[in-house]
Order: C-alpha cells, then structure tokens, then sequence
C-alpha cells in the first residue's frame, strides 16, 4: 500500500492516480496528524508492502518531523519514507536520507522514476515483513527446540540429533515436528531457505 502524505489535494490524487496505473494501491492523508491517527489503529501492514510518498512542509506537523516520529518508533524499515518536496535543498536530503529515509524528490520529478522507487521501497518493505514474522515465529520456539533447529541447519538427521543432545529420536522426531509447525515449514530445505 503506499500511504501519499501531502497537503495539496491536487497532488495527492495525481499520485494515487499515478500510483494506480502502476497497479499500487494508494491512500491518501491531507496532514501527518491524519496519517498518524491512522497508523494508531491496530497496525496491519499490507503482505505487498508498504510506503509512504511524504511532503516535507505541510502545516502543522511537517514532514520532517514525521519522519523523525516514524524512526523512533523504529518503523522506517516496514514502512520505507521518500520525501516530496519543491522546497528541498541538497543539505536536508543528505540529511534525510542518512537518517534512513528511502529517496527524496524535489517537485516537479519524473514520474515514471519515482513509481520505479515506490516498487524498490515496496519490495524493501515486503522483505523487513517477512524477515520480521520469521524472528516472531523464532520467538515461539523453546530452548530444546532452537538446539534441535540448529543441528536440522547443520544438515544432521535425527539420529545423530539425538545422540548429540542424549535424548530419544523419538523427542527428536516430536522438536522437529513443533519445529516445522511453528515456523510454518513443510521440510528442512524450506526452513533453511526462511532462516538465510
């Protein structure tokens, strides 16, 4: 989903429209305020990703300093940040974008080079998705189970597994199988692919 941030509803409905015939699905918010009374709903982030197309100087609560509440809240990475502007200047992009933010753009920008970069920051942001349900998923597994994990990425059957923890193949068998449903796996090559 990309979240168009911007106080000019002109803008906002070119860049949903733009975003559109790209098929990426688009919302837009006249303020910060508004996008951040949205984000304090349960957050569910969209499995194709999700970004957010910001201005820097809107009334109210800028641009800038949303970014700035969205990396302490360590959401920059789920949630990639390229900035809009047609008051940027060189030193507040550098500035930006060492603080984490995805791209910056000065207003007018090329239109088919930002949606190219609204696609990189989905996919970006699809990725940190996936990488954090697998530490979620990690999280669940008890002591005994992150052991047996570990020897199934070395590759070990269940036997050597046993021999090398001294409990039954049968426990083995037992870690695994709690292994393979919490992780959401099916075999061993699929769980070594998710934990790469």
């Amino acid at each position: 989903m990309l979240h168009i941030i911007d106080d000019e509803d002109v803008i906002r409905d070119a860049l949903s429209w733009l975003a559109r015939s790209r098929q990426i699905a688009a919302v837009g918010y006249s303020s910060a305020e508004q996008f951040l009374t949205a984000l304090e709903q349960p957050l569910r982030f969209d499995a194709d990703g999700d970004c957010i197309l910001l201005d820097v100087r809107m009334p109210g609560l800028s641009g800038i300093q949303l970014f700035d509440l969205l990396s302490e809240r360590h959401l920059v990475r789920r949630l990639p940040v390229i900035f809009l502007t047609g008051h940027g200047d060189v030193p507040m992009a550098v500035d930006s974008l060492k603080k984490g933010a995805f791209d910056f753009f000065e207003k007018p920008f090329n239109d088919n080079k930002l949606m190219d970069r609204v696609l990189e920051a989905l996919a970006q942001s699809r990725a940190a998705g996936v990488t954090a349900q697998v530490h979620e998923r990690l999280a669940t597994l008890s002591a005994r189970e992150k052991e047996v994990l570990d020897l199934i990425l070395l590759g070990k059957m269940n036997k050597v597994i046993a021999d090398e923890l001294g409990i039954s193949m049968r426990t083995v068998e037992v870690h695994r199988a709690h292994i393979f449903d919490k992780m959401q796996v099916k075999t061993a090559v699929e769980l070594a692919g998710i934990l790469k």
